[in-house]
């Protein structure tokens, strides 16, 4: 581990604050933080910078809960991030998603259109850096412009975050 949480003892009103806007007060610690986000705030004014936009890609999102864990969980694979793939099991789990889809994800499989475009595109976003026509055209039948655009940065954005938890030596929560 290269970073590791920051120690309760060296938490004190400038990384609490760069964490509040993500989670409730009573989770403002390293215990209720959990490993990523108690590593982060190592450097408390990059976090409070992030955190609103990566907050906006998780809970705000024009995005379907689903679709948008089928991304990140892709993602996860193909960046080898088991900090990014444990966590996310979770709430892939509470968007709706089977186990058998969970794993077929992280392979790059759906049997549902426009899963499976979306897929695609985190495959073709990885592999490329762009999306192609033809994915682009299959996820422009059932998603809005905004949506497209959220599903661009959310593969973006969890991308970086593997890279930046692997780096670091982020690793799985236990349970909290």
């Amino acid at each position: 581990m290269r970073l590791p949480p920051l120690p309760e003892d060296q938490w004190g009103p400038t990384e609490r604050d760069a964490l509040a806007v993500m989670l409730p007060e009573d989770r403002l610690d390293p215990r209720g933080a959990g490993n990523a986000l108690a590593t982060l705030v190592r450097h408390p004014r990059l976090t409070r910078k992030f955190l609103p936009f990566s907050a906006h890609l998780l809970m705000r999102s024009t995005l379907p809960a689903r679709l948008r864990e089928l991304a990140i969980l892709r993602v996860a694979r193909l960046r080898d991030c088991a900090y990014e793939w444990a966590e996310h099991l979770k709430i892939a789990a509470q968007a709706g998603l089977s186990e058998d889809e969970i794993e077929a994800a992280g392979r790059g499989e759906a049997d549902d259109a426009l899963e499976a475009a979306v897929l695609a595109a985190v495959d073709e976003l990885h592999r490329e850096s762009t999306v192609s026509d033809r994915t682009w055209a299959a996820l422009g039948e059932h998603l809005s412009e905004r949506q497209l655009m959220d599903l661009v940065f959310t593969v973006g954005t969890y991308s970086l975050l593997a890279m930046a938890f692997n780096t670091f030596g982020v690793e799985p929560d236990k349970e909290r």
